[in-house]
């Protein structure tokens, strides 16, 4: 019979530390599953500042073409005749 009881009271220990390892586990999932939103909104805000400075060299490197920069003349001539070519196919759609 102590036998008996012996067995239980080690099951009920295991038990015991099965419940708890789940608990801390299930703890460690959730502050895992915070970290990755934070990360998450860390890079979306991180590619959104990207796309803005991109946008701002762009409109920089137009502007100093504009100016008489060589360097990026091409790109900016080729930029304003894709614009033309829009503004033309707009027309044409409207005038139809």
């Amino acid at each position: 019979m102590s036998d008996l009881i012996e067995i239980v009271d080690s099951l009920e220990n295991r038990i015991s530390k099965l419940l708890h390892k789940y608990e801390l586990m299930k703890q460690q999932n959730a502050n895992l599953k915070d970290r990755i939103q934070e990360l998450e909104t860390s890079s979306q805000l991180q590619s959104d500042q990207l796309k803005h400075w991109e946008e701002k060299f762009s409109a920089l490197k137009n502007a100093n073409a504009m100016l008489g920069s060589d360097e990026y003349k091409r790109e900016t001539k080729l930029k304003i005749n894709a614009l033309i070519r829009e503004i033309d196919m707009c027309i044409a759609q409207l005038s139809e």
